[in-house]
């Protein structure tokens, strides 16, 4: 069995539940705590799910928004098992796989 982590980004929620519904709401707040970002990198933080964050960032997030870091991120695990296994009528259980396309071949007296 396998475990997928991830992570739901929430900043946007917090954001409104404070009152700031555009990404340059908040621009202002982290310019003064030395947080210096582009309106696009900000935009970016806003709108997208940040794969890295620096921890300055998100210190400052939860300052502005007078939040903590588990308000801003909720964690998501998935269990996937690691083998299709059949179900009680023996039939495997039908899975999302995609299947590759059978080459053609071509069988004929027209080929020289």
């Amino acid at each position: 069995m396998t475990r997928k982590v991830g992570y739901r980004w929430r900043l946007r929620e917090v954001m409104a539940a404070n009152g700031m519904f555009h990404t340059t709401d908040i621009h202002p707040h982290l310019a003064e705590r030395g947080v210096d970002l582009s309106p696009v990198q900000v935009y970016r933080l806003v709108a997208q799910t940040p794969e890295r964050l620096n921890l300055t960032v998100l210190a400052a997030l939860c300052d502005i928004l007078g939040c903590t870091a588990a308000e801003l991120f909720e964690p998501t695990v998935e269990t996937r098992s690691g083998r299709a296994r059949k179900a009680a009528g023996g039939e495997a259980p039908t899975t999302s796989v995609a299947r590759r396309p059978k080459r053609a071949r071509i069988v004929g007296d027209d080929l020289r």
